[in-house]
């Protein structure tokens, strides 16, 4: 093999971890990359006389001729993984060179391990496992400094962390009484540092200073002292390491890894009752999420298990924990990410929250690429205020109106030198970025339409007065509340026209980038696309949603456009094979507001999804290698022309006939016997 071919097949790999110059693979993935260059692998490592068992990873250089024989010892075992030894030929001028890391004090470490394996292999949701916990925890905002084992430890503790059983923990959560108490200057601490729930609560505007704040379970206090460096009122108390502190009612209680440490059910219970009765808005829950084959690694005890540590620890499923939350405090828990939920006692602000939610963000034009003929007097001085006036121009846009006083940060400064907002946005609004912001209004319109659209068909209690926010959206964008309520009802009542569902689901079909449309019978999306369907297919779903709960396990979105049905499909590993099986279909009645659910796991033969590559676009980063899959299976099955097809066992059948299995994104030929 000459350079130029093997460049071209490395460049051709779709797995493995990317960086600029190299791509890194664990010697399991490459069965399925290019026989041509996994053979050309393990040739390079013989004549290089590099013995199988002094290496397990191979790192494939993009731009020169060359290849790394790694060796990760632990790489199964290890969370983060150190390097012992490396090999490294370069086969311009047939050399190699060896390094020995065995004894270095501060060794190359491995990140991000699901990049390095094939999606097939068993570890590889334990490895996803594993990259969320660092990114929520913040670890990765810095690629540069996180390379080597000690600026990586450093980090993690610098961050409020620690390492247990190769699993990253709050500090705070590891009740042990030896553990020193840390000191840390207030204004030294990172904003990484600060937990993940108080990260969300950072990320949706919580800890602007307006909210009081208590932490129950504080720990060692780190979140305490990076908030009251910010001058947010906050306080908290710990059992092990607060005990005498007092306990406040705030109007946000965070409760952050807590339930998860405690081995008794009925004082998990109590615990979270009590949080919940601090608080005056919102109680903030998280805890430890994790798979059952992570889980089977360490010994159980009561319904969780003991670490090394010897430290309790109930790992809990997304789901699961909901619904424990749910049902002890029989309130609405709100998925913010995973292993954090919100449960709003101040209903005005849940209100707020959901139609926030309910927003589409899109990036628009920067107003200095505008082009200007001639400066006025209000052009100089938005030229000498660039940065004040993109702030405020992005804020229109996201409201879809002026904003109100407390809703920009720098409105004194607008009025100080532009006189009044209302003159800075007309000037703003002229020529061709008022296209922009009527598309923006448009929008804001739609979303809230739908909002309360869904709140009708809930039937949720009327609230007395709307949140300050939304009687300003409603009064800027509908004139009175009454109006609004109207176009929602209208709106809704809508849904049961079997003709208009199916108008919007042919729009769809035609303006989404992916979707399946059955003639006059259904549209079928991808569970992404959903705030991209129009206002009657987003109120319709919803609807269907709130019979239902979250779509966080659902793939496919089906609505039925004769009958009043959308349907749910839950997949096994949707986004990692390109057929992948049926679990769960859940089928949402809405005329009877029933939900019927069918399960595909026992007693039943496989039905995999096919064609996929016409349910997903580009924004997927497996979109080429589906549709080039989706097309080798219709040469090989011509039969198969829709989403649905031969069974799992069927499929085998035939593929068999024309000399070939499919295993992963590839076709191989069956070697004949006798």
């Amino acid at each position: 093999m000459d350079q130029d071919r093997f460049m071209k097949l490395v460049s051709e790999l779709t797995l493995g971890k990317r960086l600029p110059d190299v791509i890194y693979l664990h010697r399991s993935a490459l069965e399925y990359i290019a026989d041509e260059l996994s053979k050309f692998t393990y040739l390079i490592a013989k004549a290089g006389q590099i013995d199988d068992e002094h290496w397990n990873v191979v790192k494939y250089y993009r731009k020169d001729f060359r290849l790394s024989y790694l060796h990760y010892p632990l790489f199964f075992d290890d969370s983060y993984p150190a390097l012992e030894r490396s090999s490294t030929v370069d086969l311009r001028s047939t050399t190699k060179r060896e390094m020995d890391y065995s004894k270095a004090e501060n060794p190359p470490i491995l990140h991000r391990k699901e990049l390095f394996v094939h999606p097939d292999h068993p570890e590889y949701e334990n490895f996803i496992t594993l990259t969320q916990e660092g990114e929520t925890a913040g670890l990765y905002e810095n690629h540069k400094i996180i390379g080597f084992r000690d600026s990586w430890y450093r980090l993690i503790n610098q961050s409020g962390y620690a390492l247990v059983d190769g699993r990253l923990f709050r500090q705070a959560a590891l009740q042990t009484g030896d553990q020193a108490q840390v000191d840390r200057h207030k204004t030294a601490i990172q904003r990484h540092s600060l937990s993940a729930p108080m990260k969300s609560l950072s990320k949706h505007g919580y800890l602007d200073g307006t909210f009081s704040v208590f932490d129950y379970g504080c720990g060692l206090g780190d979140d305490l002292c990076e908030l009251e460096a910010h001058g947010i009122d906050v306080a908290g108390w710990d059992p092990a390491h607060r005990p005498d502190a007092d306990i406040f009612s705030a109007d946000i209680v965070n409760i952050g890894f807590v339930i998860n440490v405690i081995e008794d059910r009925e004082e998990r219970i109590e615990a979270l009752m009590r949080a919940y009765e601090l608080a005056g808005k919102v109680l903030v829950i998280s805890a430890m999420l994790a798979s059952d084959s992570f889980i089977q690694r360490f010994r159980p005890y009561k319904d969780g298990v003991i670490t090394s540590r010897n430290t309790f620890q109930k790992y809990y499923a997304q789901s699961e924990l909901q619904a424990f939350i749910e049902q002890t405090l029989e309130e609405n828990a709100i998925a913010i990410a995973p292993g954090i939920y919100y449960v709003f006692r101040d209903k005005l602000q849940e209100q707020s929250f959901l139609s926030n939610r309910q927003l589409r963000h899109h990036q628009w034009k920067q107003l200095t690429q505008r082009p200007v003929n001639s400066l006025s007097k209000m052009q100089v001085l938005i030229g000498q205020n660039t940065e004040l006036c993109e702030r405020f121009w992005q804020v229109c846009l996201e409201l879809g109106r002026l904003p109100a006083s407390d809703e920009f940060e720098g409105y004194a400064n607008i009025v100080e030198v532009f006189g009044s907002s209302k003159r800075l946005f007309d000037v703003l609004n002229a020529g061709a970025a008022s296209l922009d912001f009527e598309l923006s209004k448009a929008m804001k319109k739609d979303d809230l339409i739908v909002y309360f659209a869904l709140a009708l068909f809930g039937k949720r209690k009327p609230y007395t007065r709307l949140a300050d926010g939304l009687k300003r959206d409603v009064k800027a964008l509908f004139g009175t509340y009454k109006e609004v309520q109207e176009r929602a009802r209208h709106a809704l009542f809508e849904v049961s026209d079997v003709q208009k569902i199916y108008s919007a689901c042919k729009t769809a079909y035609e303006n989404l980038s992916a979707s399946v449309m059955d003639e006059q019978h259904s549209l079928t999306i991808h569970r992404g696309f959903l705030e991209e369907l129009p206002q009657i297919l987003r109120i319709y779903v919803g609807c269907a949603v709130q019979l239902y709960g979250e779509l966080d396990e659902v793939s496919l979105i089906k609505i039925h456009i004769q009958s009043g049905k959308v349907s749910l499909m839950v997949y096994d590993e949707f986004d990692e094979s390109p057929l992948p099986l049926l679990l769960e279909r859940i089928k949402i009645k809405m005329r009877d507001q029933d939900v019927d659910f069918f399960d595909y796991v026992d007693g039943y033969a496989p039905q995999p999804l096919y064609l996929k590559s016409k349910l997903i676009d580009s924004s997927f980063s497996y979109y080429e290698k589906q549709m080039s899959f989706d097309r080798r299976l219709q040469r090989l099955v011509p039969s198969i022309q829709g989403l649905l097809g031969p069974g799992n066992i069927e499929l085998q059948r035939l593929l068999a006939e024309q000399g070939k299995v499919a295993k992963g994104y590839r076709f191989y030929s069956i070697k004949k016997t006798g």
